[in-house]
């Protein structure tokens, strides 16, 4: 049986960019573990082959792949967060939505008193929602 479910976020060389970023914008975050290629190895030497990182208590996994693929995120699977209050909601919509891109622009819906959804400058989706 399966322990846990994880997000797992494969970037194509900017994975530490993002990392860093996600770091920037949310106050509980963690770097659990960071692996680097390393020279001879299929991956770029020094970049990420391998974090663990800790977002607002949630694990997720970032890798930067040695291998190009004709794809990357979509807004099919996205962060899912249950901000506090408005201070954090609209904060959070502004440093996710700067570089990237508004889905749902941060307004009341019939199924929230405030929400968005924004792909950040990484491709990553999120759904902010005042809980």
């Amino acid at each position: 049986m399966a322990r846990k479910v994880t997000p797992f976020l494969m970037f194509e060389g900017k994975a530490e960019a993002a990392i860093d970023f996600y770091k920037s914008v949310f106050g509980k975050f963690d770097i659990r573990s960071l692996e680097r290629y390393g020279a001879g190895e299929p991956g770029p030497e020094g970049s990420v082959k391998r974090a663990a990182i800790t977002v607002n208590g949630q694990d997720v996994m970032c890798i930067d792949s040695p291998v190009k693929h004709g794809f990357t995120f979509t807004p099919a699977i996205s962060m899912f967060v249950d901000c506090e209050d408005e201070a954090e909601i609209d904060d959070l919509f502004g440093k996710l939505s700067e570089g990237g891109q508004v889905l749902m622009p941060l307004n009341a819906y019939p199924f929230a008193s405030k929400f968005g959804w924004v792909a950040d400058r990484f491709g990553v989706s999120w759904q902010l929602n005042l809980a």
